[in-house]
């Protein structure tokens, strides 16, 4: 497998839809105190998808973010990347060499490249991992995956890490729609919701930075309410401070990224709020949070509804609900996310999650006890 490497300006990273790939998601790491680099990699078409594509090559830009860990080690994170999505039964071997490529870039105290892979699961069209309800059960065994993503590698140096950190199941919503076929391809509950809101007075605004502190109000109540790591505040600010010109449609960057903060109140008290952020031709549902009170009011929904329709009036063709549990298991911390967010349609869509490629296996076995000792879902 034939994979080129080379440096480039964060800057000057292609637009895409996969927004933690972007030049705006490198500034935003920036503004919270974590390094980045970019790379162009360059492969040839044969190699990842047969001789159907022979003498083809295809090229796709690379952040890796680069987390310290202490005593002068790092991790370098692969935020849904790479790009580009090898056939099935060369996706182990396409990390294995892509790792190989990169790895005379990385720091010396680089001991691991992790993927956050946004590859569609290896599992999803086999019936066992269905219930017969037609809901996905999860993949399998850590080991299990182990051995099928190491299958064609020549070092079987892949493992499954024991937590991911971006969500590896979600829900997109097709824009291409119109607000009616939207609508009617709601749970019937939903669209109640939705309008009830609207008869309760709830009302939805794009605000722009003056109204942060509003926003970590109710987002440090939700996260006391549900028991959810508290961010600090800077960790939204970079959001903003990222960005690099304010108008009233939000705040726009150089590669297409925007980042809108709604805010949904009823007779002047703000109820629920989230951050919309677009990229390329995908709108995400970034972070969300809600008050304790007037629940009765169903702020949640229209929050929902006005981005939904924010986006597709934007240009956007999908949205993306950003986390949901892989399954209707009420045991699972995500599920009341499930619940709610399956309400508005969409198909599920699952990917296969963080995979680790050690370069240092005694300082990688360290870390990955540190990090089963402190694991927790944490979206970065």
């Amino acid at each position: 497998m034939r994979i080129h490497v080379s440096g480039k300006y964060k800057e000057n990273i292609d637009t895409t839809s996969v927004l933690q790939q972007t030049a705006f998601w490198s500034r935003v790491k920036s503004e919270q105190g974590i390094a980045s680099r970019a790379f162009k990699i360059c492969i040839a078409g044969e190699d990842i998808y047969g001789p159907r594509y022979n003498g083809q090559y295809f090229e796709d830009d690379l952040l890796i973010l680069f987390q310290q860990i202490g005593d002068g080690y790092c991790v370098g994170y692969v935020p849904y990347g790479p790009k580009i999505e090898p056939d099935e039964d060369q996706f182990g071997l396409f990390l294995e060499e892509l790792s190989e490529a990169l790895r005379p870039f990385l720091p010396p105290a680089c001991i691991l490249l992790r993927y956050d892979l946004r590859w569609h699961s290896l599992w999803i069209d086999e019936d066992s991992f269905f219930y017969e309800s037609g809901e996905w059960r999860g993949p399998p065994r850590k080991r299990n995956q182990e051995l099928r993503m190491n299958f064609a590698t020549h070092k079987w140096n892949l493992k499954k890490a024991n937590t991911d950190i971006l969500p590896s199941d979600t829900i997109f919503i097709d824009l291409r729609k119109s607000e009616e076929r939207l609508l009617s391809s709601m749970r019937s509950k939903t669209r109640y919701n939705i309008r009830l809101s609207l008869r309760k007075g709830v009302e939805v605004h794009d605000t722009g930075t003056d109204h942060l502190d509003l926003w970590y109000s109710l987002y440090r109540e939700t996260c006391r309410r549900n028991g959810i790591f508290l961010h600090h505040i800077d960790h939204f600010r970079a959001l903003i401070d990222a960005a690099c010109d304010y108008n009233r449609t939000g705040l726009r960057v150089p590669d297409s990224s925007s980042v809108h903060l709604l805010i949904a109140e009823a007779g002047g008290t703000p109820l629920a709020a989230m951050f919309l952020v677009m990229s390329g031709e995908r709108a995400t549902y970034l972070y969300g949070a809600s008050s304790s009170d007037r629940r009765n009011c169903m702020p949640t929904y229209a929050l929902q509804w006005e981005a939904i329709r924010k986006a597709r009036n934007s240009g956007c063709t999908e949205y993306d609900m950003f986390g949901i549990s892989p399954s209707p298991n009420p045991s699972h911390p995500l599920y009341g996310l499930y619940r709610f967010k399956t309400g508005f349609g969409g198909y599920q869509f699952h990917r296969m999650g963080c995979w680790d490629y050690p370069f240092d296996y005694e300082r990688y076995g360290a870390y990955e006890t540190a990090e089963m000792k402190n694991s927790g879902y944490h979206i970065r």
